[in-house]
C-alpha cells in the first residue's frame, strides 16, 4: 500500500525559511514523479514545484529563486526548501507522488498524481 506523508510546516515571519519533507513508501520500484502543491485561502490548488526521478525540476514563477525542490532517493524523501517566505506563501502544502511511467513527468499536472499527503500548513506573517 502506497503511503505519502508530508510534514515540516509551521508559522514563520516574512523573510524566514522552512523546509518541508515528504516520505513516499509502499511501491517497490520507487516513485517516478513527485511534486509539491499548495492551496491558499480562497484559491484553487496550484503546483509549486515538481521533480522527475532523474532530477529535472519545474517551479511556479511565484517561487522561482526562493524555493528548491530536492530528493534523497535512499530515504525515499522529498524536500521543499522555502526561503525568503512571503505572506502570500501562506497555504496548505501537499506532497504528491506518481509511480505510473506512462506519462512524462514534466508533462504531468495535478490530475496525474494518484497519491497525496495529508497536507502541512505554512503560515507566513508580515
Amino acid at each position: 500500500q502506497v503511503q505519502v506523508a508530508d510534514s515540516g510546516g509551521g508559522s514563520v515571519q516574512a523573510g524566514g525559511s522552512l523546509r518541508l519533507s515528504c516520505v513516499a513508501s509502499g511501491d517497490r520500484y520507487g516513485y517516478y514523479c513527485m511534486a509539491w502543491f499548495r492551496q491558499r485561502p480562497g484559491k484553487e490548488r496550484e503546483e509549486v514545484a515538481l521533480i522527475d526521478e532523474d532530477g529535472p525540476t519545474r517551479y511556479a514563477d511565484s517561487v522561482k529563486g526562493r524555493f528548491t525542490i530536492s530528493k534523497d532517493n535512499a530515504k525515499r524523501t522529498l524536500y521543499l526548501q522555502m526561503n525568503s517566505l512571503k505572506p502570500e506563501d501562506t497555504a496548505m502544502y501537499y506532497c504528491a507522488a506518481r509511480f505510473n511511467r506512462l506519462k512524462r513527468c514534466l508533462d504531468c499536472g495535478s490530475a496525474d498524481f494518484a497519491y497525496w499527503g495529508q497536507g502541512t500548513q505554512v503560515t507566513v506573517s508580515s
